[in-house]
């Protein structure tokens, strides 16, 4: 059983869940059946109407084929969505669980059956489907059937793509269960208590060091105890991505990411070679931050620990944080304070920390038919309201998008995905800075914020080198042992902190609960993009004021309605620069200007 520690302080979330019931009553609902039978006919008697046709459908018919698919797609998207959301809840419910299985096995059915589709598009003569592209029939899907075609050179024979869907259910889709299923279920051993991994990680963020050394060391044991499962779970699916690329004869690891991210080759390499040459920012502020402790040494579990002051114990409850977010909001934009709103009225958030929760925070953004859903683990500290406020910014992102482009042109690629996110939370950062007249809780406050920022944009990218080599030395190493994964994730780890972090040999087991390393092999440099990019573009509005808001509202709006580079010429934003970069990197070295500042101010004989 799980022990929740007594002298944890309640937050008023503890009863903050999310209502379902848009999708279903139960895991047993009769209505799952029923709608799995009723997607199951529409599927055959699309694929009846359909197969052997779509390289030569007209207007028409083209328009019809796609909406017809996204009814399928939506009502398929719910079952989905209930099942998924359901198993976050608790991974280690056996209905949840059982549910997730069986949508899953649905899904890979469904899409045997559908494959055809974009294959035969993509076999359409290029005249043909350059006229579809362009006419004004099908304007809403255009860019829809213009993007599907970057797939054509990697695309394999129906056949193929059958069996790779289908055996993606007991292959990568289980694998990736397992890993959720198991990391959810380690069980921290801290001063006698057994915690899960959500709370052992929070004590990194204590003021005591031996409780943060201690925190760090007791869950190097707990991840250690998996070590042999997590190896083996990283290595299965470094080598099924390895022979998938292969087959596709994608010329490396990350281009099926790229690809999908519709991020040219250049553009991300450009952004790597930009943050990995600017790693000093990250010694600079972390040398800071060792003069304030008045430590000798900064060690990996130091990290995350608060200023020895007492505004950097904030504490805040689920209203305030509820309040402090939507006044932010609604300081930018009405649009966005309403929006967001709807999700604490209409319990469309599940915040509690629970035994068997999965960790971290996200947001789901559902289908057209239901609505968004956020997920958090809210324990009352500042990044908690940060993380409440990026997870609803991208709640604000999916309605918006969803509300004007419909299922196929609602979801974002990764890169773009944060805008609203990583916006929102410099809304909340900035209104709190503004109302805060004691320079110390700003020196606080600000470096908690360069600290989110460095996760954000130069742990990503060393994360993504970490990527780089895993998957470089499993093509050409073979399978990989737990010490030498280690080594390369320290490596990676070393090179962004240099001198100013010691990084310990427990540290060297902090890939193995990582989820996106898996369930998104290439996702983490989206992160990176998505806050330089937030970066240059919170720049523009506070140069432009209210009238940047309606042009940036209409770029979430946007969704995937187009390539990303021309969806954000709309607010100015120029992708296609290779030195694009630089001016989010400019306005990070700006923040550490300003705590160096401050700290100079605050404490003049700490930081000598």
């Amino acid at each position: 059983m799980l022990d929740t520690p007594t002298q944890e302080r309640t937050t008023g979330a503890e009863n903050v869940l999310w209502d379902l019931s848009i999708f279903y009553s139960t895991a047993n609902d009769p209505r799952l059946e029923l709608d799995m039978e009723a997607v199951q006919q529409s599927v055959d008697a699309f694929v009846m109407l359909y197969r052997g046709r779509v390289a030569q459908l007209k207007a028409a018919e083209m328009l019809e084929a796609i909406q017809a698919l996204e009814a399928i797609y939506d009502k398929s998207g719910r079952i989905g969505n209930y099942a998924s959301l359901l198993f976050s809840e608790d991974t280690a419910n056996p209905a949840y669980g059982a549910l997730v299985q069986k949508a899953t096995e649905f899904g890979a059915q469904m899409n045997q059956k559908l494959v055809f589709f974009d294959l035969e598009w993509n076999q359409a003569d290029d005249t043909h489907a350059r006229s579809l592209i362009a006419d004004p029939l099908l304007a809403h899907y255009r860019h829809m059937l213009e993007a599907e075609r970057r797939y054509k050179p990697y695309q394999l024979s129906e056949i193929e793509e059958q069996l790779l869907v289908e055996k993606s259910v007991t292959g990568r889709s289980a694998w990736t269960r397992f890993f959720t299923q198991l990391t959810s279920s380690i069980r921290i051993d801290l001063n006698g208590q057994k915690v899960n991994l959500t709370q052992a990680l929070t004590k990194l963020h204590d003021s005591n060091r031996d409780t943060r050394r201690q925190a760090q060391e007791a869950v190097t044991a707990g991840l250690s105890e998996k070590s042999m499962e997590l190896t083996y779970i990283f290595n299965v699916l470094a080598a099924d991505k390895a022979a998938d690329d292969k087959r596709r004869h994608y010329p490396s690891w990350v281009s099926s990411r790229n690809l999908s991210n519709k991020a040219p080759d250049a553009v991300v390499n450009a952004l790597i070679q930009a943050v990995t040459s600017n790693y000093e920012i990250v010694a600079r502020h972390y040398t800071l931050k060792r003069k304030l402790l008045g430590l000798t040494e900064l060690v990996d579990y130091d990290r995350y620990a608060p200023l020895p002051m007492k505004q950097s114990d904030a504490f805040y409850s689920w209203d305030e944080a509820r309040d402090m977010v939507l006044k932010a909001f609604a300081t930018f934009s009405p649009r966005f304070h309403d929006v967001a709103n709807r999700f604490f009225d209409e319990r469309w958030i599940h915040a509690p920390v629970l035994p068997s929760k999965r960790g971290g925070a996200f947001c789901s953004p559902g289908v057209p038919s239901a609505h968004p859903f956020v997920l958090v683990n809210y324990e009352g500290k500042p990044r908690d309201v940060q993380t409440l406020a990026h997870e609803l910014g991208h709640g604000i992102h999916a309605v918006l998008a969803c509300e004007a482009q419909g299922l196929f042109g609602m979801n974002t690629p990764l890169t773009t995905a944060e805008m609203a996110s990583t916006f929102g939370e410099m809304l909340v950062f900035n209104d709190l800075m503004g109302k805060e007249p004691n320079p110390e809780a700003r020196l606080a406050m600000l470096v908690g914020k360069v600290e989110d920022t460095f996760a954000t944009v130069f742990r990503q990218i060393s994360m993504n080198r970490f990527e780089d080599v895993l998957h470089t030395a499993r093509r050409s190493e073979g399978e990989l042992s737990t010490d030498r994964i280690n080594q390369l994730w320290l490596n990676s780890q070393r090179a962004m902190f240099g001198d100013s972090v010691v990084m310990s040999e427990n540290y060297g087991r902090w890939w193995s609960y990582v989820p996106h390393f898996l369930n998104t092999p290439g996702y983490v440099y989206a992160y990176s993009f998505g806050e330089l990019l937030v970066l240059a573009l919170f720049n523009l509005y506070q140069q432009r004021g209210a009238a940047f808001v309606p042009q940036f509202i209409e770029v979430l709006a946007a969704g995937d309605s187009d390539w990303p580079e021309k969806i954000l010429a709309k607010v100015g934003v120029d992708l296609t620069d290779l030195g694009f970069w630089n001016q989010g990197l400019a306005a990070i070295r700006q923040l550490v200007d300003q705590e160096e500042a401050l700290a100079q101010q605050v404490y003049p004989d700490r930081v000598k």
